[in-house]
């Protein structure tokens, strides 16, 4: 893990309010977009491949989704699809839709890893859909799950207690880097 020299957190762990992690978890993202397009589709349309893929997520990876979802404008807000305000029909729906996407673990990861990091970005690239506790936890949990960690059920929901019984983000940065990396 390595610090960001913007904003001092685990990068990328400071999006999104530091644009560099911010762009860090955006290229998360975007690896997988240019892989996908690199591989199947040299030389597509990228906006016409983006409508294909939302038109059937449930059969590309995750990343390729969300990538897609980027490319695209949400008829109802006019912001990228499933990033739009809180009570955006269009981008609420895209959202759910995104989950039906393909997660595949990396290579060297714990089953299970790829899930939580995909959760993970999507909470901090849609930040206005969460509580800022659950922006904290999703956002500091970052860089651990990228390097391959991932905590039990029990560890996950302990960390979680700390935040809803008043702990600060210091207090849960401690307690994940305690328990989830050095156990």
């Amino acid at each position: 893990m390595r610090r960001c020299g913007d904003c001092g957190y685990f990068e990328p762990a400071g999006a999104p309010a530091c644009a560099r992690c911010a762009a860090l978890v955006d290229e998360i993202v975007e690896t997988g977009w240019r892989a996908f397009v690199e591989r199947d589709f040299p030389g597509f349309d990228e906006r016409e491949l983006a409508e294909m893929v939302a038109e059937e997520p449930d059969r590309h990876e995750w990343r390729v989704v969300d990538a897609a979802y980027d490319r695209l404008t949400c008829r109802e807000c006019g912001e990228r699809l499933s990033r739009g305000p809180v009570g955006c029909t269009a981008c609420d729906l895209a959202n759910g839709f995104r989950f039906s996407a393909i997660e595949v673990d990396r290579p060297g990861v714990p089953p299970g890893n790829e899930h939580a990091l995909r959760v993970n970005v999507a909470v901090v690239r849609r930040p206005h859909w969460e509580s800022p506790a659950e922006l904290i936890a999703r956002r500091l949990a970052l860089p651990i799950l990228l390097e391959g960690h991932l905590p039990t059920t029990r560890q996950a929901q302990a960390a979680r207690a700390l935040l809803r019984d008043g702990g600060t983000e210091e207090d849960y940065a401690a307690y994940i880097y305690r328990e989830w990396v050095n156990r």
